[in-house]
């Protein structure tokens, strides 16, 4: 992995560059857009709710998220939430309206900028057919303005190309210094592993079937390593484990791991009052040296570390790593689809969906729940309102079966963990 979009192009870039002339960039296969982001356009963002569940043919993005370009992918390593671009998704220029695209990113990435997050690009499947403009690529560069780069932790742009280099330092005059820090080249998916667990990501098979042929293209020497294989699980494994297992191991059989009580009760004395909990991201060897010291058995006292987006990140990645959701697999289809039922009857049946759960999911959904109702009461110090901590909550409480959250689902998720924090006071009575 490698950051390389600072190289020195010398003292006058656009000569320099006037003499690369590349086949790659064919200005004649790159027209400019007839118009630029009109106001009207602009305001469609504005009323745009990312995920809406099985958006109607008319729904103004339907076009945009029916080829899944954008995708939601939990945290990484990092405790930071991940979006995933694929460039193999997006269809030949005449089928894809790119200004709406542009702003059915800004919408997805509305829910985030607040926090932290990360931006993986997988380049492969871009093409002369299906490239925007070099026009389009200008003015969504200036259209994503210092909210959404301020937070942007790291960009990965996954087996980049020559062209995608040489276009990166084309544009070099208009990216800043502090922003193309954040840049990283990934050659191989197995070197996102450091980043991001790669089974959360839903990867393009193209993509994928493309890594193995770069893997296959160099000799034995040269080769990158492969995925590291997952360790056979240690006896006080704690951290990807099922809560039933975990409540058997527990001396008197809670059924709240203690992961979430040592974090939690951590959090409720210290960091209640602190503004953007859960949305700052933590340092990774820190993260991993508690989750080792948790697998291993040992004793761990955030007291002692009074790092409080530490305890923070923990408890998120507690919570991502289950091998089944909170929620369970079993409440999906309900859970996505809970937008239709009628606000009078909703607390009912949240509570019928809830009570149905494994003892151990519930009490520890109850116990995570109530902290949380906690936070939002202190929000106008920590700025973490109900809708706050449902984006950072609701992906971490429920997954599909493929790990990954695609923009169908992640809305009626976060909207669903909403209602439950506004009416938790009525649904765990």
């Amino acid at each position: 992995m490698s950051s390389e979009l600072l190289v020195d192009v010398g003292e006058d870039p656009a000569s320099q560059l006037g003499q690369l002339k590349l086949a790659t960039i064919d200005d004649q296969q790159w027209p400019n857009d007839e118009s630029g982001l009109s106001q009207s356009e602009t305001d469609l963002s504005q009323r745009f709710v990312a995920g809406s569940p099985h958006l109607p043919w008319d729904h103004p993005f339907y076009d945009i998220a029916r080829h899944q370009i954008i995708e939601v992918a939990g945290d990484d390593n990092f405790g930071r939430k991940v979006i995933v671009f694929n460039a193999c998704r997006m269809p030949p220029q005449h089928q894809l309206d790119h200004h709406k695209l542009l702003m059915y990113l800004k919408g997805t990435l509305d829910q985030y900028v607040e926090s932290d997050y990360t931006l993986i690009y997988f380049h492969h499947g871009l093409t002369s057919e299906n490239k925007p403009s070099l026009s389009w690529l200008g003015d969504a560069y200036r259209e994503f303005d210092r909210k959404y780069k301020k937070n942007i932790k790291a960009l990965y742009i996954v087996h980049p190309t020559m062209f995608i280099k040489t276009l990166l330092i084309l544009f070099k005059p208009l990216i800043s210094f502090k922003f193309g820090r954040k840049i990283n080249y990934v050659s191989y998916l197995s070197e996102l592993e450091d980043v991001v667990k790669c089974e959360q990501l839903l990867i393009p098979e193209r993509v994928r079937e493309y890594d193995r042929k770069l893997r296959a293209s160099m000799k034995s020497t040269a080769r990158p390593p492969m995925s590291p294989p997952r360790s056979p699980p240690l006896p006080n494994q704690v951290f990807g484990v099922p809560l039933s297992v975990l409540r058997q191991r527990s001396p008197d059989g809670d059924c709240v791991p203690m992961v979430m009580r040592d974090t939690i009760s951590f959090l409720s004395e210290q960091g209640l009052e602190i503004e953007g909990i859960f949305r700052r991201s933590a340092n990774v060897t820190l993260v991993k040296e508690v989750q080792l010291k948790y697998n291993s058995g040992s004793a761990v006292s955030f007291r002692e570390m009074e790092d409080v987006h530490l305890a923070a990140v923990i408890l998120k990645t507690f919570l991502r790593e289950l091998p089944e959701p909170l929620l369970t697999y079993q409440l999906y289809n309900d859970i996505v689809n809970f937008s239709s039922v009628s606000s009078d009857n909703q607390v009912v049946v949240m509570t019928t969906l809830l009570e149905s759960l494994p003892e151990e999911n519930y009490k520890s959904l109850r116990y995570l729940i109530t902290f949380l109702a906690q936070v939002s009461a202190n929000s106008e110090v920590n700025k973490m309102t109900n809708s706050n901590l449902a984006v950072v909550f609701g992906p971490n409480l429920l997954w599909g079966r493929d790990n990954a959250m695609s923009l169908s689902a992640i809305g009626p998720i976060n909207g669903f963990t909403k209602t439950l924090l506004d009416q938790q006071h009525l649904v765990f009575t």
